[in-house]
Protein backbone atom coordinates (compact mmCIF):
# COMPACT_ATOMS: atom_id res chain seq x y z
CA UNK A 1 0.00 0.00 0.00
CA UNK A 2 1.29 3.55 -0.86
CA UNK A 3 1.01 5.97 2.17
CA UNK A 4 -0.80 8.38 0.82
CA UNK A 5 -3.71 5.84 -0.17
CA UNK A 6 -6.22 4.68 2.33
CA UNK A 7 -7.19 1.19 2.98
CA UNK A 8 -10.30 -0.23 3.60
CA UNK A 9 -9.39 -3.82 3.59
CA UNK A 10 -6.42 -4.55 5.21
CA UNK A 11 -5.65 -8.50 5.77
CA UNK A 12 -9.18 -9.21 5.39
CA UNK A 13 -10.78 -12.75 6.42
CA UNK A 14 -7.59 -14.29 6.74
CA UNK A 15 -4.06 -12.01 8.53
CA UNK A 16 -0.75 -13.49 8.69
CA UNK A 17 0.55 -15.94 11.92
CA UNK A 18 2.34 -12.91 13.62
CA UNK A 19 3.91 -16.36 15.38
CA UNK A 20 4.49 -14.56 18.38
CA UNK A 21 7.55 -15.77 20.74
CA UNK A 22 6.75 -19.57 22.45
CA UNK A 23 3.63 -19.65 20.60
CA UNK A 24 1.61 -16.90 22.11
CA UNK A 25 -2.36 -16.64 21.99
CA UNK A 26 -1.43 -12.40 22.29
CA UNK A 27 1.24 -9.89 22.67
CA UNK A 28 0.02 -7.15 24.66
CA UNK A 29 1.64 -3.96 24.87
CA UNK A 30 1.02 -1.32 27.58
CA UNK A 31 1.74 2.09 26.78
CA UNK A 32 2.71 4.99 29.36
CA UNK A 33 2.31 8.19 27.87
CA UNK A 34 4.75 10.71 29.38
CA UNK A 35 3.65 13.90 28.20
CA UNK A 36 3.32 16.41 31.44
CA UNK A 37 5.41 19.03 31.06
CA UNK A 38 5.30 19.13 27.46
CA UNK A 39 1.81 19.83 26.85
CA UNK A 40 0.56 23.75 25.60
CA UNK A 41 1.24 26.20 27.80
CA UNK A 42 1.64 29.71 28.41
CA UNK A 43 5.39 29.43 29.94
CA UNK A 44 6.21 28.06 26.66
CA UNK A 45 4.54 30.70 24.50
CA UNK A 46 0.64 29.41 23.93
CA UNK A 47 -2.01 31.27 24.57
CA UNK A 48 -3.95 29.14 26.93
CA UNK A 49 -3.12 26.47 29.37
CA UNK A 50 -3.94 22.73 27.65
CA UNK A 51 -6.79 20.98 29.83
CA UNK A 52 -6.93 17.77 27.59
CA UNK A 53 -7.23 14.67 29.54
CA UNK A 54 -7.71 16.17 32.81
CA UNK A 55 -10.61 16.20 35.32
CA UNK A 56 -11.45 19.41 33.84
CA UNK A 57 -12.73 18.32 30.72
CA UNK A 58 -16.36 19.53 30.05
CA UNK A 59 -16.32 21.55 32.99
CA UNK A 60 -16.77 25.72 32.16
CA UNK A 61 -14.54 27.24 34.06
CA UNK A 62 -14.34 30.14 32.73
CA UNK A 63 -10.27 30.34 33.44
CA UNK A 64 -8.88 32.99 30.56
CA UNK A 65 -5.30 32.21 29.85
CA UNK A 66 -3.26 31.09 32.25
CA UNK A 67 -4.88 28.43 34.18
CA UNK A 68 -3.47 27.29 37.63
CA UNK A 69 -5.53 23.91 38.46
CA UNK A 70 -5.16 22.62 34.73
CA UNK A 71 -1.19 22.96 35.32
CA UNK A 72 -1.66 21.05 38.44
CA UNK A 73 -3.65 18.08 37.10
CA UNK A 74 -0.87 17.74 34.66
CA UNK A 75 1.70 17.84 37.19
CA UNK A 76 0.08 15.51 39.11
CA UNK A 77 1.15 12.93 36.76
CA UNK A 78 4.63 13.83 36.77
CA UNK A 79 4.86 14.18 40.53
CA UNK A 80 2.84 11.05 41.36
CA UNK A 81 1.08 9.24 38.78
CA UNK A 82 4.62 8.15 37.03
CA UNK A 83 5.85 6.51 40.54
CA UNK A 84 2.75 4.75 41.21
CA UNK A 85 2.19 3.02 37.65
CA UNK A 86 6.13 2.50 37.23
CA UNK A 87 5.83 0.82 40.65
CA UNK A 88 2.40 -1.46 39.04
CA UNK A 89 4.85 -2.67 36.67
CA UNK A 90 7.95 -3.51 38.37
CA UNK A 91 6.72 -5.21 41.57
CA UNK A 92 5.13 -7.94 38.72
CA UNK A 93 8.57 -7.66 36.36
CA UNK A 94 6.28 -6.37 33.35
CA UNK A 95 7.55 -4.72 30.37
CA UNK A 96 5.87 -1.81 28.82
CA UNK A 97 6.69 0.86 26.60
CA UNK A 98 6.92 4.87 27.62
CA UNK A 99 5.39 7.12 24.86
CA UNK A 100 8.27 10.26 26.01
CA UNK A 101 7.76 13.79 24.96
CA UNK A 102 11.27 14.93 25.10
CA UNK A 103 10.60 18.49 26.50
CA UNK A 104 8.54 16.53 29.21
CA UNK A 105 11.34 14.19 30.11
CA UNK A 106 14.02 17.12 30.35
CA UNK A 107 11.79 18.06 32.78
CA UNK A 108 12.22 15.83 35.30
CA UNK A 109 15.66 14.16 35.20
CA UNK A 110 14.51 11.55 37.95
CA UNK A 111 12.10 9.76 36.09
CA UNK A 112 14.54 9.80 33.03
CA UNK A 113 16.87 7.81 35.56
CA UNK A 114 14.07 5.70 36.75
CA UNK A 115 12.79 4.73 33.22
CA UNK A 116 16.58 3.84 32.05
CA UNK A 117 16.47 1.33 34.75
CA UNK A 118 13.35 -0.22 34.16
CA UNK A 119 14.15 -1.73 30.85
CA UNK A 120 11.14 -0.12 29.40
CA UNK A 121 11.45 1.24 25.76
CA UNK A 122 11.26 5.04 24.67
CA UNK A 123 9.13 6.05 21.71
CA UNK A 124 9.02 9.26 20.77
CA UNK A 125 5.86 10.89 21.38
CA UNK A 126 7.45 14.05 19.62
CA UNK A 127 9.28 17.32 21.21
CA UNK A 128 5.90 18.21 23.00
CA UNK A 129 2.54 17.13 23.44
CA UNK A 130 1.23 19.14 20.83
CA UNK A 131 -1.09 18.72 17.36
CA UNK A 132 1.39 17.86 14.29
CA UNK A 133 -1.28 18.30 11.81
CA UNK A 134 -1.26 22.26 12.92
CA UNK A 135 3.17 22.37 12.13
CA UNK A 136 4.54 23.58 8.97
CA UNK A 137 6.72 20.97 7.23
CA UNK A 138 9.78 22.52 8.72
CA UNK A 139 8.36 22.92 11.83
CA UNK A 140 7.28 19.68 12.03
CA UNK A 141 10.68 18.20 10.71
CA UNK A 142 12.72 20.63 13.41
CA UNK A 143 10.00 19.10 15.61
CA UNK A 144 11.16 15.81 14.48
CA UNK A 145 14.89 16.45 14.92
CA UNK A 146 14.93 18.26 18.67
CA UNK A 147 13.15 15.65 20.30
CA UNK A 148 15.56 12.79 18.95
CA UNK A 149 18.62 14.76 20.18
CA UNK A 150 17.05 15.43 23.38
CA UNK A 151 15.93 11.73 23.83
CA UNK A 152 19.32 10.76 23.34
CA UNK A 153 20.71 12.96 26.10
CA UNK A 154 17.81 12.43 28.70
CA UNK A 155 17.51 8.84 27.66
CA UNK A 156 20.23 7.45 26.63
CA UNK A 157 18.98 5.66 23.88
CA UNK A 158 17.93 7.25 20.24
CA UNK A 159 14.41 6.58 19.84
CA UNK A 160 13.04 4.02 17.17
CA UNK A 161 9.98 4.57 17.28
CA UNK A 162 7.42 7.68 16.88
CA UNK A 163 3.76 8.48 17.93
CA UNK A 164 2.28 11.96 17.54
CA UNK A 165 -0.38 13.43 19.89
CA UNK A 166 -3.98 12.29 18.86
CA UNK A 167 -3.49 12.41 14.64
CA UNK A 168 -0.11 12.99 12.64
CA UNK A 169 0.15 15.57 9.65
CA UNK A 170 0.21 14.47 6.41
CA UNK A 171 3.70 14.86 6.32
CA UNK A 172 4.76 12.83 9.43
CA UNK A 173 5.38 9.33 7.98
CA UNK A 174 7.31 10.73 5.33
CA UNK A 175 9.60 12.98 7.32
CA UNK A 176 10.06 10.48 9.62
CA UNK A 177 11.27 7.96 6.77
CA UNK A 178 13.50 10.93 5.12
CA UNK A 179 15.09 11.67 8.97
CA UNK A 180 15.75 7.69 8.80
CA UNK A 181 16.45 5.59 12.53
CA UNK A 182 12.89 4.71 13.12
CA UNK A 183 11.93 0.96 12.58
CA UNK A 184 8.07 1.76 13.17
CA UNK A 185 5.62 4.32 14.05
CA UNK A 186 2.57 3.79 15.80
CA UNK A 187 0.18 6.77 14.08
CA UNK A 188 -2.30 4.26 13.02
CA UNK A 189 -5.93 2.87 15.02
CA UNK A 190 -6.95 0.79 12.25
CA UNK A 191 -5.44 -2.89 12.45
CA UNK A 192 -4.62 -5.45 15.38
CA UNK A 193 -1.11 -6.45 13.80
CA UNK A 194 1.57 -4.71 12.54
CA UNK A 195 1.73 -3.97 8.90
CA UNK A 196 4.21 -2.45 6.06
CA UNK A 197 3.36 0.22 3.41
CA UNK A 198 5.50 2.23 1.41
CA UNK A 199 6.75 5.32 1.89
CA UNK A 200 8.72 7.59 -1.45
CA UNK A 201 9.48 3.71 -2.11
CA UNK A 202 10.74 2.20 0.71
CA UNK A 203 8.88 0.19 3.13
CA UNK A 204 7.76 1.18 6.58
CA UNK A 205 6.55 -0.80 9.33
CA UNK A 206 3.14 0.75 11.54
CA UNK A 207 2.60 -1.16 14.36
CA UNK A 208 -0.66 0.34 15.65
CA UNK A 209 -1.92 2.01 18.21
CA UNK A 210 -5.26 2.12 20.31
CA UNK A 211 -7.65 5.24 21.60
CA UNK A 212 -10.31 2.32 22.48
CA UNK A 213 -8.08 0.28 24.67
CA UNK A 214 -6.90 3.08 26.92
CA UNK A 215 -7.77 5.51 29.75
CA UNK A 216 -8.28 8.33 28.29
CA UNK A 217 -11.93 6.30 28.08
CA UNK A 218 -11.62 8.19 32.03
CA UNK A 219 -11.95 11.71 30.19
CA UNK A 220 -15.01 10.63 27.78
CA UNK A 221 -17.52 9.18 30.21
CA UNK A 222 -16.02 6.29 32.19
CA UNK A 223 -16.57 7.37 35.41
CA UNK A 224 -15.36 4.34 37.50
CA UNK A 225 -12.31 1.90 37.51
CA UNK A 226 -14.54 -1.20 37.66
CA UNK A 227 -16.23 -0.17 34.26
CA UNK A 228 -12.50 0.30 32.92
CA UNK A 229 -11.29 -3.19 33.95
CA UNK A 230 -14.66 -4.29 32.71
CA UNK A 231 -13.69 -3.05 29.74
CA UNK A 232 -10.09 -4.06 29.08
CA UNK A 233 -10.81 -7.63 30.85
CA UNK A 234 -13.57 -8.27 27.66
CA UNK A 235 -11.12 -7.23 25.03
CA UNK A 236 -8.72 -9.74 26.64
CA UNK A 237 -10.39 -12.39 26.50
CA UNK A 238 -12.11 -11.71 22.93
CA UNK A 239 -8.45 -10.99 21.84
CA UNK A 240 -7.11 -14.39 23.71
CA UNK A 241 -10.08 -16.62 22.29
CA UNK A 242 -9.31 -15.62 19.06
CA UNK A 243 -5.83 -16.04 19.47
CA UNK A 244 -6.16 -20.07 19.38
CA UNK A 245 -6.61 -19.98 15.42
CA UNK A 246 -5.71 -16.00 14.50
CA UNK A 247 -3.25 -13.96 17.24
CA UNK A 248 -3.13 -10.62 17.72
CA UNK A 249 -1.35 -7.59 19.70
CA UNK A 250 -3.46 -5.26 22.03
CA UNK A 251 -2.56 -2.05 22.91
CA UNK A 252 -3.40 -0.79 26.09
CA UNK A 253 -2.55 3.12 26.73
CA UNK A 254 -2.31 4.90 29.65
CA UNK A 255 -1.37 8.21 30.69
CA UNK A 256 -0.03 9.31 34.06
CA UNK A 257 -2.34 12.03 35.27
CA UNK A 258 -4.83 9.77 34.55
CA UNK A 259 -4.55 5.97 35.83
CA UNK A 260 -2.12 7.33 38.29
CA UNK A 261 -4.71 8.81 40.74
CA UNK A 262 -5.79 5.93 43.39
CA UNK A 263 -8.85 4.77 42.32
CA UNK A 264 -7.94 4.23 38.41
CA UNK A 265 -4.49 2.53 39.23
CA UNK A 266 -6.61 0.44 41.51
CA UNK A 267 -8.22 -0.98 37.86
CA UNK A 268 -4.95 -0.94 36.58
CA UNK A 269 -3.85 -3.76 39.60
CA UNK A 270 -6.18 -5.66 39.03
CA UNK A 271 -5.86 -5.96 35.36
CA UNK A 272 -2.11 -6.54 35.43
CA UNK A 273 -2.97 -9.57 37.97
CA UNK A 274 -5.66 -10.75 35.57
CA UNK A 275 -3.71 -11.17 32.54
CA UNK A 276 -0.81 -12.69 34.58
CA UNK A 277 -3.07 -15.34 35.19
CA UNK A 278 -3.11 -16.33 31.78
CA UNK A 279 -0.24 -18.53 29.71
CA UNK A 280 0.68 -17.80 26.25
CA UNK A 281 0.72 -14.10 26.65
CA UNK A 282 3.61 -12.27 25.22
CA UNK A 283 3.08 -9.60 27.38
CA UNK A 284 6.18 -6.83 25.57
CA UNK A 285 7.83 -3.87 24.59
CA UNK A 286 6.74 -1.96 21.27
CA UNK A 287 10.25 -2.06 19.84
CA UNK A 288 10.11 -6.04 20.54
CA UNK A 289 7.15 -6.73 18.93
CA UNK A 290 8.61 -4.00 15.75
CA UNK A 291 11.65 -6.19 15.41
CA UNK A 292 9.75 -9.83 15.99
CA UNK A 293 7.74 -8.40 12.58
CA UNK A 294 10.91 -7.71 11.09
CA UNK A 295 11.77 -10.59 11.55
CA UNK A 296 9.03 -12.87 10.76
CA UNK A 297 7.34 -11.14 7.90
CA UNK A 298 10.68 -8.68 6.71
CA UNK A 299 9.53 -5.82 4.64
CA UNK A 300 8.41 -7.12 0.88
CA UNK A 301 10.32 -6.92 -1.98
CA UNK A 302 9.13 -4.00 -4.72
Amino acid sequence: MNDSERDFVGYGRNPPDPKWPGGARLALNFVLNYEEGSEPSIQDGESSTETWFTESIGLNTGVQGRDLAAEGLFEYGSRVGFWRVMRLFQERSMMATIFGCALALERNPDACVAIRESGFDVCSHGWRWIKHYGLSEEEEKEHIRRAIDSLERTIGTRPQGWYCRYSPSTNTRRLLVEEGGFLYDSDYYGDELPFWTQVGGKPHLVVPYSLTNNDGQFAAGVSTGDQWFSFLKDAFDMLYKEGRTQPKMMSVGLHLRLVGHPARAAALERFLDYVSTFPDVWITRRIDIAKHWMSVHPAPHN
